[in-house]
């Protein structure tokens, strides 16, 4: 088990280093120059190229990377060019309000979507099948950023439920913060209950014919606990699988819900910087999400021995 967890842990590292070069290479090989983005529209070409060799732009490509990689490593990831404040007081600032709405967000999905998915394998062919296949074909159609307006207009606006938008810190209280964040982490996981409902109910309905469903069934166990302590268990690995995706493809569904909300979270500052092709912020951010990414998938293939012993062999 340990040689197993080394072995992932060890193949992180050049995964990471090919996102360092991919994202350095991305910004510095684009058109746009970061010293004339810094010197503004009037500047001289003296003064240009002046602000290009302070930030060690006139060296070799190669040099700037290894530099580069060098501060990262450090954790000096440099100063913004836009916020004129260092890239990692920005990011440390938006931290909180991007992992809460993610967190809610999959806690949400998970508690509706895992019951619902292993309810509709369990009544096949039946309403309740028809009524949670329907709402994932409905999940997946509907832009998220459609739900959130829908959400906004019904439970902020005409009843007053929910703020319309802004962030409450965790500081100010779990009930501002959780009232802040209900109609955000809703919209947000529509999407991710109606694909991890429809890989519960396969990976269930693949289980639920196998010959220990019928042994258990036999030997007088309730169908509660068939289906949720033997079935559901044993169709864990695709459920997890698809989970551990989720989880990943909630970095672009936290930009546009940060945005219809107004959530100042790295969604919003991932944006912000685009906008001002603030080249740091965009190279920390990328950076983070990739590790997340990578981090979350090694969590998700260790799980799988949990589920599976087999794998770990």
């Amino acid at each position: 088990m340990i040689s197993y967890i080394l072995r992932r842990l060890a193949a992180t590292i050049p995964v990471m280093l090919i996102v360092a070069v991919l994202v350095f290479l991305m910004l510095r090989l684009t058109p746009s120059d970061p010293a004339a983005i810094i010197a503004g529209d009037n500047a001289t070409s003296e003064q240009i190229l002046a602000i290009r060799a302070k930030l060690g732009l006139d060296q070799p490509i190669v040099t700037q990377f290894f530099t580069w990689l060098g501060r990262v490593l450090s954790g000096d990831f440099g100063n913004s060019f836009f916020f004129k404040k260092t890239v990692w007081e920005l990011v440390s600032n938006r931290i909180e309000p991007t992992l809460s709405l993610s967190a809610l967000t999959m806690v949400f999905a998970i508690a509706i979507a895992v019951p619902l998915g292993a309810i509709a394998a369990y009544r096949q062919g039946t309403l309740i099948d028809r009524v949670v296949m329907g709402f994932s074909v409905l999940g997946f159609s509907v832009p998220v950023f459609v739900i959130g307006y829908v959400l906004v207009y019904v439970f902020a606006i005409n009843l007053g439920w929910f703020p319309v938008q802004g962030y409450q810190r965790l500081a100010s209280g779990i009930g501002p913060w959780l009232q802040s964040l209900i109609l955000p982490a809703v919209t947000l996981s529509v999407i991710y209950i109606a694909l991890i409902a429809r890989m519960t109910r396969t990976s269930m309905l693949d289980v639920l014919s196998e010959d220990y469903i019928r042994t258990a069934r036999a030997k007088g166990q309730t169908e509660a606990k068939v289906l949720f302590r033997h079935a559901l268990k044993n169709a864990a690995v695709p459920i997890v699988t698809v989970v551990g995706i989720g989880i990943a493809l909630l970095i672009g569904g936290v930009v546009v819900t940060e945005s219809v909300y107004s959530i100042p979270g790295l969604g919003r500052l991932t944006v912000d910087a685009v906008l001002a092709r603030d080249f740091p912020v965009i190279q920390a951010i990328i950076l983070l999400f990739s590790l997340v990414y990578v981090l979350i998938n090694l969590i998700v293939d260790l799980s799988y021995t949990i589920f599976d012993p087999r794998i770990r062999h």
